[in-house]
């Protein structure tokens, strides 16, 4: 369904109108009073919908893990919207590497850990780039990334890049 965002922004306080608006579109959200961007409720039906509505949620609900978790299972990349803490939070920013292997630009240094690099790498392989050193080094990591994307493999390690088992993907014998 699509509303006139004239009459979405004539609602902005309109709490019930808001929660058929944001079910519908969660982006609607960015039309919300600043009141209704702080109610939970409203922003978790939001997000659900669309995990780019935390864009629009208050500062104080970009704090919420409830919220941060509901919003980067749909949208990982929307991890970037989060706060400091929620950066620096495991549980969420694992949850957000699943989604999109694009976070682990926005994820804390000290998270960047052997978990959340493989799960960002296995579904966004050139993120490896922003890997530390010791992790482009780790061969579950190089694997999981060339086998994603052989393009990552330009960021692997040096030592790892005649391993036998990253060159049978990168140059995979021929049959017969």
């Amino acid at each position: 369904m699509e509303y006139d965002i004239e009459e979405v922004k004539s609602n902005s306080e309109d709490k019930q109108k808001f929660m058929e608006y944001v079910k519908a579109d969660g982006l609607l959200l960015e039309w919300a009073s600043p009141e209704l961007q702080d109610d939970k409720a409203l922003v978790l039906e939001a997000v659900k919908c669309d995990g780019g509505a935390l864009e629009f949620a208050s500062d104080r609900l970009k704090d919420d893990k409830d919220v941060l978790l509901t919003a980067v299972e749909i949208k990982g990349w929307v991890l970037c919207y989060a706060s400091e803490k929620l950066r620096a939070d495991k549980e969420v920013v694992l949850k957000a590497a699943q989604r999109d292997g694009q976070i682990l630009y926005y994820a804390s240094q000290k998270l960047r850990d052997k978990d959340v690099v493989l799960s960002a790498v296995t579904n966004k392989a050139i993120i490896l780039k922003y890997a530390s050193q010791r992790l482009r080094a780790d061969k579950d990591i190089a694997l999981a990334a060339v086998k994603q994307n052989k393009k990552s493999f330009s960021y692997i390690a040096d030592e790892l890049k005649n391993d036998e088992d990253i060159q049978n993907i990168i140059n995979p014998p021929q049959e017969g």
